[in-house]
């Protein structure tokens, strides 16, 4: 029987000679603590600390602005180091528009959920991206109102199950979920629109490349961007904590695809997403079926 080698043995009988050292920083500079309030399985500080790391890299941290939204998120405006602006319920791009008028050099981006963006304040966005704004919308979607229960909200898929759809969301009844970044793709001042995700590490690598390109987009005076990012809200789906990337991804991932929307002036829509998605699996499919995937 033959042995697996199994590379060098670290002695663990005694201190190592030298010191151990920090290889990455820990905490992002933006961010004051890793710890947070929100539900276990929550997939809000994912992203927040994505938007952070963003905003570090491209060397933005001294000019950004939010102006902040209504929901579990807002808890985030005493451990996020930047400057926070308070809007009402829907009200944060009319009020990232005023602070960008005012602040033409300051790096200006809301950060809303889908209740407060697509529910209370679905004009505000619309308004804002038609008129090419130079400022950055952040969408955190996780299909329902999870600061008040758990209700559904415009982004909420057909058959999804809410405190107020506990047999699902019905199409005859409620009507059809709304994809935002579809709507404001089509908006000639919208330059850059993408639909990201934290549910696996793959795609918040992805996501953070998405928040990057709308940063510069605004950094470039190139007009609106657009960020939405599916996030995991096990409590308000009613499942246990450890279903919950699985089921962003099954549920609305399923409907609000992940990709980019447009950028450099080429529009795509959800459904050419989903259609390049069925086509690559297919590939990846035909790969295997040889015997491997190829590079």
């Amino acid at each position: 029987m033959s042995t697996i080698p199994l590379g060098p043995v670290i002695d663990t009988s005694r201190a190592p000679a030298s010191g151990a050292r920090v290889v990455e920083p820990q905490l992002p500079q933006l961010l004051f603590t890793n710890t947070h309030h929100l539900c276990p399985g929550c997939g809000e500080p994912l992203a927040i600390r994505s938007l952070a790391e963003a905003l570090e890299d491209l060397g933005l941290v001294h000019t950004a602005i939010c102006a902040l939204g209504i929901g579990c998120y807002t808890s985030f405006g005493g451990t996020v180091d930047v400057e926070i602006v308070q809007a009402l319920h829907g009200r944060a791009p009319s009020l990232a528009t005023g602070i960008k008028r005012m602040r033409p050099d300051a790096t200006v981006f809301t950060l809303q959920g889908d209740g407060d963006m697509v529910n209370e304040g679905l004009q505000e966005v619309l308004h804002t991206a038609a008129r090419g704004e130079s400022v950055t919308c952040v969408l955190l979607n996780n299909g329902v109102f999870g600061e008040t229960g758990g209700h559904m909200t415009a982004t909420s898929v057909i058959g999804q199950r809410t405190k107020n759809t506990i047999d699902g969301r019905d199409a005859a009844y409620h009507g059809y979920p709304i994809l935002i970044g579809d709507l404001i793709a089509r908006l000639e001042g919208a330059a850059y629109v993408a639909r990201g995700s934290v549910h696996n590490a793959g795609s918040v690598a992805r996501t953070k490349k998405m928040l990057r390109r709308a940063f510069e987009t605004q950094r470039n005076r190139a007009g609106f961007s657009f960020v939405e990012i599916l996030t995991m809200c096990p409590t308000g789906w009613f499942i246990p904590t450890g279903e919950g990337p699985d089921y962003l991804s099954s549920t609305l991932g399923e409907v609000h695809l992940m990709g980019e929307l447009k950028a450099d002036g080429v529009i795509r829509t959800t459904e050419e997403l989903h259609a390049e998605n069925v086509r690559k699996a297919a590939e990846l499919d035909a790969q295997l079926a040889r015997g491997g995937i190829e590079d």
